[in-house]
């Protein structure tokens, strides 16, 4: 059975949100987002003197007569953000988790509308192996957003993926101009703190957003089991194993979790990232208005 989180309600609920950057933009004009530099808006910000070469047209001849000085009048300045969006599209995010893969694009799609909505441009790139495609190049609009989300969600999740190969061989990351969002389970042998290094580089704002099943979480197996790894695509490869699930063994698989979420979490700090952990058994209204709202984004 086919399970999607996104109808009208879903999208309308959205509309009186808009994402928020701690950072200036160095983007194209005409978005809605204030930065401290002047610009061409109709919002008044301040005055200072004229200095030679200055366009005259926009000095205050009323403070002119008053004190005898040219001054001119500054405006605020509005910039056009770009949201990148880096899907993990390997086997462990939607072959055996219908839920997951879903759940993953919902909030790949409440990101993605922010954007448009409030006059952004926004791009998915969609990482398996060791390449982030996109395929539906820079959306601006809802039209063109629509018709990319109704692509997302047919997506066919197999292989693995190398998240720091495919954010940093990527030729589209911008600089300084936007958000860059990774969603993945994380659960990869790839080194993907240099994916994080790499975009903060860039000066982008980076926020990674690991998505888990609640058996993923909280598994709660016992006896005799065949674990066989979603990405191996091989029934005798070496990750795949025969165990029988004691106490203990399920003690060391909570404390392997807390430790992955924890390194995460404090290596997203030290670069000043951002990273929230949620499952899939949670509304994902919570993870829009409550975890993205925790960590600024919204």
């Amino acid at each position: 059975m086919k399970i999607s989180y996104l109808n009208d309600e879903f999208f309308s609920r959205l509309e009186t949100l808009a994402l928020n950057l701690r950072a200036d933009l160095a983007g194209y004009f005409g978005g809605k987002h204030l930065v401290r530099t002047y610009g061409q808006t109709v919002e008044f910000a301040d005055y200072r003197e004229y200095m030679l070469g200055d366009d005259i047209r926009r000095i205050d001849w009323n403070l002119f007569s008053r004190f005898e000085k040219y001054f001119l009048k500054l405006f605020t300045d509005e910039r056009q953000m770009h949201a990148r969006i880096f899907l993990d599209c390997s086997a462990s995010m939607g072959k055996a988790s219908p839920e997951k893969a879903a759940y993953a694009i919902g909030v790949a799609a409440a990101l993605g509308f922010l954007s448009v909505h409030n006059m952004d441009k926004v791009s998915y790139f969609l990482m398996k192996n060791d390449v982030a495609e996109n395929p539906f190049g820079t959306i601006v609009g809802k039209n063109s957003f629509f018709r990319a989300i109704s692509e997302l969600e047919k997506l066919d999740y197999s292989e693995e993926c190398n998240i720091s190969t495919a954010v940093t061989s990527c030729s589209d990351t911008g600089s300084n101009d936007g958000l860059s969002v990774i969603i993945s389970d994380f659960f990869t042998d790839s080194d993907w703190k240099k994916a994080v290094d790499y975009l903060c580089y860039k000066r982008r704002q980076v926020v990674l957003v690991q998505i888990l099943t609640p058996e993923e979480e909280d598994p709660v197996y016992s006896g005799r089991l065949n674990l066989i790894d979603s990405e191996s695509g091989d029934v005798s490869d070496n990750r795949n194993m025969k165990l029988r699930i004691t106490r203990g063994m399920q003690a060391a698989y909570e404390e392997a979790m807390r430790d992955l979420k924890e390194d995460i979490r404090s290596y997203c700090t030290s670069r000043g990232a951002d990273f929230f952990s949620v499952t899939t058994d949670k509304p994902i209204e919570r993870v829009v208005f409550g975890e993205l709202l925790k960590v600024g984004i919204i």
